[in-house]
């Protein structure tokens, strides 16, 4: 009798106890003891994020550092997400809960894939269903220490939005986080008002110049970036670039040292 025991103890090692239910990966799982563990302060992080509106469609770009504090450390990250054909996101703040996010994502549009039923996520629906899930996270006061940008093309007309760590959300032709909301916004801002049936030629153009000054005066940003194009044909995300640079006057500039 003893030996059966001890066969049947190693028969549901690692497993649960007889009659009881598998905790699948991805499950709650409850700890009997020990504190509640919350991220407090983001470890790799990614900065801004910038998107506009353009004729046709809608543009994103971010850079491709993950930077560890002041240490450039990953320097080929991919920051851009395709959600399905119609959508495409990005995301500023801590890798590690935009990786989170995106396998999330990734989940729903294969539960989606799998219903078949001639329906997908819109831009719009995903919008919605993001503020609410970084609201709720915000409210458990365990945030997605993220800002997202959402772009989407659905009835023929783009879709441009915004969310933070605490839900706060809105729609823009021109949006952006970190750093580049005070130095890029306000130029992208400026070209759109000017121009608001910019081509895409032309969209992509003025982003390239707000990553190049980015990169002149963000010390987390990195010249090597990624765009994405969101058009009725699909989305593109296109091979990873670098803006040519001259730091010939650099040693002229004084007083932020």
């Amino acid at each position: 009798m003893a030996a059966y025991g001890q066969i049947q103890e190693q028969f549901w090692q690692n497993g649960p106890s007889p009659g009881a239910l598998y905790g699948f990966p991805g499950g709650k799982v409850t700890s009997p003891c020990g504190p509640v563990k919350h991220t407090l302060q983001p470890m790799v992080t990614g900065t801004s994020v910038l998107g506009i509106k353009f004729n046709g469609g809608v543009m994103l770009a971010a850079d491709m550092v993950g930077s560890y504090g002041s240490m450039a450390r990953f320097r080929n990250m991919s920051r851009m997400f395709k959600v399905n054909d119609k959508i495409a996101l990005s995301a500023s703040g801590d890798i590690a809960d935009f990786q989170f996010l995106k396998d999330i994502l990734e989940q729903k549009i294969i539960d989606d894939e799998c219903l078949d039923d001639g329906h997908g996520y819109t831009p719009q629906a995903l919008y919605s269903w993001l503020t609410r899930v970084m609201y709720n996270r915000r409210s458990r006061f365990n945030p997605l220490w993220n800002v997202v940008m959402i772009g989407g093309y659905h009835n023929d007309e783009g879709f441009l939005g915004y969310i933070d760590k605490i839900g706060v959300a809105y729609e823009s032709p021109t949006v952006a986080n970190g750093f580049g909301a005070y130095i890029a916004l306000p130029l992208m801002r400026d070209a759109y008002e000017k121009n608001p049936n910019m081509s895409e030629a032309e969209a992509k153009t003025l982003l390239e110049r707000c990553m190049k000054i980015l990169f002149y005066r963000d010390a987390r940003s990195f010249n090597k970036y990624e765009i994405t194009v969101i058009t009725k044909d699909g989305v593109r995300i296109e091979p990873p670039a670098s803006a040519e640079t001259d730091w010939s006057i650099a040693h002229m500039v004084e007083g932020f040292e």
